[in-house]
């Protein structure tokens, strides 16, 4: 005899959420919605609690979008000591693309998500569409908010930086010429000494080198181009927009590094941040990003779930006498690219690792795919790490 769940399918929406709930038979209790506030979450929590057969009955709730538009409902429901699943969009899709509904609305969705709980009892190679979601340590969950809002600052640096270098090139060239970098502190911190762009051509030593940064050389470098200086007849109007982007860089960048402050201090507290750190070229960026993705290794039965995770385990992709891979589309990004960053680094500081890098390229691979060849045995080696509790070993190779 099957012991008595409840379970609950949402599908979520930007605010509100389609809701069905069954028994662990199947048979349907009620659908309705719910909103995206402290009043729908109420709504959703009573009437699974006056609805459990026993207060120990357990409840199993399968949603999308965990920690996108579900938040905090997600963290509410693992609060309240449920089981929580994770809906793989993909696999849904192509579910829904099999046993195909004659419309698409938000209850048939939500349909489509209870009936995955019992399709993953009677058919094995249905297993990881829901994925249960593991606890994860609050500071890997901090560390994942604050380096993604780190990477939306370095994406908007790196947009008003390109326009600025762009507005610049166009009214001043010799100006835009003078270092090599845009993003330097000294250059910009010249830009906005002024608030007319014409003016920067009449500022003297002596106040050039009281702009910080700027020392002898780069003030012999700024009198020189101060002697031939011209600007196109744009300047009167483009300037102002040069210095305002100029201005902002230098707000994002402070920004940037106040948030590399705290994240510095908050890897201190993350052990999966530790343990990643050790492995040489993983700074401090790049392990607190893959903390913050990963979260827990308990999420993977193996360490080649966290390899297609990471991007570092491309699937086989064969037929008759071709042999070849392809890449998954369940991959998180964001860990992928600070992974590749970190083996990047990796490879310029351990000499076996620069060898088997060096023998790929030899092979004929490209760049990312040496990395990633590389990478594929970096995974094993941060699992085994995490799994047997120590640091990364730097180990004389055998002559």
């Amino acid at each position: 005899m099957k012991t008595p769940t409840i379970r609950v399918g949402i599908d979520v929406g930007y605010q509100s959420h389609r809701v069905a709930v069954t028994d662990n038979n199947g048979a349907r209790t009620e659908e309705f919605d719910i909103s995206h506030d402290s009043l729908g979450f109420t709504k959703l929590i009573s009437y699974i609690e006056a609805h459990k057969p026993d207060p120990t009955t357990p409840v199993s709730v399968a949603m999308e979008g965990y920690n996108g538009y579900a938040r905090p409902l997600d963290t509410l429901l693992v609060d309240r000591g449920y089981t929580l699943y994770n809906v793989n969009n993909l696999k849904l899709a192509r579910y829904k693309e099999v046993f195909a509904a004659p419309a698409k609305t938000d209850s048939i969705d939500t349909n489509k998500i209870l009936e995955l709980f019992h399709l993953q009892e009677s058919l094995p190679l249905s297993e990881g569409t829901l994925q249960e979601v593991e606890l994860i340590p609050p500071t890997n969950s901090k560390l994942k908010r604050l380096t993604r809002r780190r990477r939306q600052l370095v994406n908007d640096k790196v947009r008003v930086l390109n326009r600025f270098s762009t507005d610049l090139q166009a009214v001043c060239p010799e100006l835009s010429r003078i270092t090599k970098n845009h993003n330097n502190l000294w250059f910009l911190r010249f830009i906005t000494s002024r608030e007319e762009l014409t003016k920067l051509a009449r500022v003297k030593k002596p106040t050039l080198l009281k702009i910080g940064g700027i020392g002898t050389k780069y003030a012999r470098v700024i009198r020189n181009w101060q002697q031939g200086a011209s600007f196109s007849d744009e300047v009167g109007y483009v300037g102002p927009m040069i210095i305002s982007d100029a201005k902002k860089v230098l707000k994002l960048l402070a920004e940037i590094a106040s948030l590399d402050g705290i994240i510095a201090d908050l890897a201190t507290g993350s052990k999966l941040a530790k343990r990643i750190g050790s492995i040489p070229g993983y700074g401090k960026t790049t392990r607190a990003e893959l903390a913050g993705e990963i979260g827990t290794t308990d999420r993977f039965d193996a360490e080649g779930g966290l390899g297609l995770y990471l991007g570092m385990c491309p699937l086989a992709n064969s037929s008759g006498q071709y042999k070849g891979t392809k890449n998954t589309l369940q991959v998180n990004q964001r860990a992928k690219q600070a992974m590749m960053n970190g083996l990047f680094h990796h490879i310029a500081e351990v000499p076996q690792s620069r060898k088997y890098y060096d023998k790929k390229r030899a092979e004929g691979k490209s760049h990312n795919q040496a990395l990633r060849s590389l990478g594929r045995h970096m995974v094993r080696v941060i699992w085994s790490m995490v799994r047997e509790d120590r640091d990364y070993e730097m180990r004389e190779q055998l002559s």
